[in-house]
């Protein structure tokens, strides 16, 4: 049903309220000003309609009644869109569609998800492991002694010919070339995820451990026995 429709009841004057003493608004903060304010209302035109009205006479008895309060006072009218079928309480539809801050708070409260707290990375020498943000990373036995070699010579660039006398022994099955150093250091950052800068390039030279705010070193009393 159109608004045109509709068969409106004569606006008849409203009595104005006697008015009440003047008393300071809570919300008002100090070396501010009132100006205004926002009536949220939450009716939709299927309801007013039920009643025998329309939003837009709707409207018009509250702008008569502003006037009667207030001579002179300005106002301004909105119509809040949903899409049909939104469902949800009118008022709060009402808020959000008219950007009100406190309802657009509330519902990405609601809407966004938690974000985890980064708890940073955690290199355990003494029990052999990494921690990813409070997860024990799959790290091999050769990656983590990769990444505890750097990690005990922190500030110092570690060359691949290093890297390889100090990991692999003589008489191992597959000891690797300069080249494939890369390879390994590659796989050990990939499983590092989003930590994985704290295993460092040095462009033509080899790789360094850097240590950031999101790294612990939890290592026993006595220093670890590759650490000469």
């Amino acid at each position: 049903m159109s608004l045109a429709t509709v068969e409106r009841a004569p606006i008849t004057p409203i009595q104005a309220a006697q008015p009440a003493p003047a008393r300071r608004l809570h919300a008002v903060p100090n070396g501010t000003e009132a100006r205004g304010f926002a009536l949220y209302v939450g009716v939709d035109q299927l309801k007013a309609l039920e009643a025998g009205t329309d939003l837009g006479h709707v409207v018009e008895q509250l702008k008569q009644l502003l006037e009667q309060l207030v001579p002179g006072s300005e106002t301004y009218a909105a119509v809040a869109l949903a899409p049909a079928g939104a469902g949800g309480r009118d008022v709060e539809v009402v808020r959000l569609a008219l950007q009100d801050p406190a309802a657009l708070a509330k519902h990405r409260q609601v809407e966004e998800p938690k974000v985890k707290p980064r708890g940073g990375v955690v290199v355990d020498i003494s029990r052999k492991r990494v921690l990813l943000d409070g997860t024990t990373a799959s790290l091999t036995y050769k990656e983590f002694e990769l990444l505890q070699y750097l990690v005990l010579r922190e500030g110092r660039t570690i060359d691949r010919a290093e890297i390889i006398s100090a990991l692999w022994a003589a008489g191992d099955d597959e000891i690797p070339n300069e080249r494939t150093i890369d390879v390994h250091v590659r796989r050990l950052r990939s499983k590092l995820g989003e930590f994985e800068d704290i295993v460092r390039t040095v462009r033509g030279v080899g790789y360094r451990f850097d240590r950031h705010a999101d790294v612990s070193i939890r290592q026993a009393t006595t220093p670890s026995p590759d650490f000469f």
